[in-house]
This record gives C-alpha cells, structure tokens and sequence, in this order.
C-alpha cells in the first residue's frame, strides 16, 4: 500500500439491516438516498430527531441481502432501538454484526490501491470492512449543515420525506447557517469538550474534541470572517478552514 496506511477503529460497528423492507423502511428516516447505496455505492447519512437535530450518523453499504451501517459501537444499541420504533410492520430485521471489524484506510494512495474512481461514495467489496459521532456532535441538539453534512454528501435533497427534513431544508434554502463545525489550531492548553471559545470576550463558539494542537470546534462564522482573535480558557484558538467551506454569508455580501 504504497501512499496509503491503515487504522483499525474499535470504536466503530455494524448494525445489519435486512429483510425484503429494509431499502424502504430506512428510505423514511435516514437523511441519504437508501436507493443510491449498492455494493459499489457507499452513502453517508444521519438519523435525526423530528425536530431536525441530530442523533447517529453512519456509513451505508449494501453486503450480499443486507444493508450495513458503520456507527459508533458503544452507541449501537440505541441506533438499534430507535430504529426498531419505526419498524411497525415492515419486513425488516436489525442485527449488531459483533464479529466484523471496521477499519479506515487514508492517504494519497488509498484510492489507487483499492482500485476506486474518485467519485464521492465509490465503494467495493474487499474481503468481508466516517465522522466522530457524538464526541463532536450534540445529541438532540447539533444541526446537520452546521455540521458538514452537505459538504460531506450527508444529504441528498432529491429524495422524498424522511424524519427531521423539515429542519434541515429549512436552514439550507432560508439561509440559516449562522456557525459551523470547523478544524482549529491550539496554542496553549488543550480546551476540554463543550469550553466557551471567546472573541472580545463574547461568546462565539464551544470546543468539541482535540489532540496533539488540533481540534474541532463549532464557530460563529461572523468573527471567522472578521478574523477575529479566539481564546478558549488559556489557550489561542485559531480557525483552519477547509477550501471546500462555503459561507452563505460571504456570497450574500458579494451580490
């Protein structure tokens, strides 16, 4: 695997979804087309509250007669259970998959190594194998397109209803985005999960998760554009935007 080098996540797990219902039953409450995921087509998706906020997030795979969603393992059990409300009288089986491991696999050459195009979502079987979850996400409180998730082809706005749209259409088409979760640098001690992150002392964003001076932190996208100094307790905070990032706000102030 020349360029590329692999990880294994034991933090990860599958949950199986099978049965002659199972591409219609989660077409109604997962927020990615379920008729675009085959064996060559992986989608990303979130299940959410009716309210639009957000409760697991996970990879869609189609595997021989099921469908498989790589989520958080410790939380595997609630995906299953949330999921099971809806079940009614679907023909629709949920099973954790405790024997399969997953892995994730990066770098230049992954790609090229795996023999993938590099189309969003390309997908193929190997053998018998991604955001954080909940450790960057808010459950019943964190917003999809605050998140990512349409940078990140977490949404498919063609499909038809499914639980939490309303929301989540809303913020998109009215232009509600007002802060986004974005990598940060750190320059002093490393801010724990949910600290205030401050710009002239007011309140402008809360950090999530971090390691080695890097970090994710949900930011209010004005003092970003302002390029306003940030703090969070003792430590510099300092944006790091990706290219692909797009502010609705900058587009409004250019028409």
């Amino acid at each position: 695997m020349a360029n590329a080098a692999f990880v294994m996540l034991p933090d990860r797990g599958v949950l199986a979804v099978s049965g002659l219902d199972r591409r219609p039953f989660l077409q109604g409450l997962v927020s990615n087309d379920v008729e675009k995921v085959g064996p060559t087509a992986a989608r990303y998706a979130a299940f959410l509250t009716p309210q639009g906020k957000y409760l697991h997030d996970f990879m869609m795979i189609e595997v021989g007669e099921s469908l498989w969603l790589d989520a958080e393992a410790a939380r595997l059990g609630d995906l299953k259970k949330r999921l099971s409300i809806y079940r009614l009288r679907a023909k629709a089986a949920l099973d954790e998959k405790s024997d399969i491991a997953v892995a994730a696999v990066f770098g230049a050459g992954a790609a090229v190594t795996f023999g993938l195009p590099s189309a969003p979502g390309a997908a193929r079987p190997f053998g018998d194998g991604i955001p954080d979850g909940s450790r960057d996400l808010v459950l019943e409180k964190s917003i999809l397109l605050e998140s990512g998730f349409d940078e990140l082809n977490g949404v498919d706005w063609e499909k038809g209803c499914y639980i939490g749209q309303e929301l989540t259409a809303r913020t998109k088409y009215r232009g509600l985005i007002k802060k986004r979760l974005m990598p940060v640098q750190i320059e002093g001690p490393a801010p724990s999960s949910g600290t205030i992150i401050t710009a002239d002392g007011r309140e402008v964003g809360e950090m999530r998760s971090s390691r080695d001076g890097m970090g994710l932190a949900l930011l209010r996208i004005e003092p970003i554009i302002a390029d306003k100094g940030l703090t969070a307790g003792e430590a510099a905070i300092t944006p790091m935007r990706p290219d692909w990032m797009h502010f609705e706000s900058e587009d409004a102030a250019t028409d």
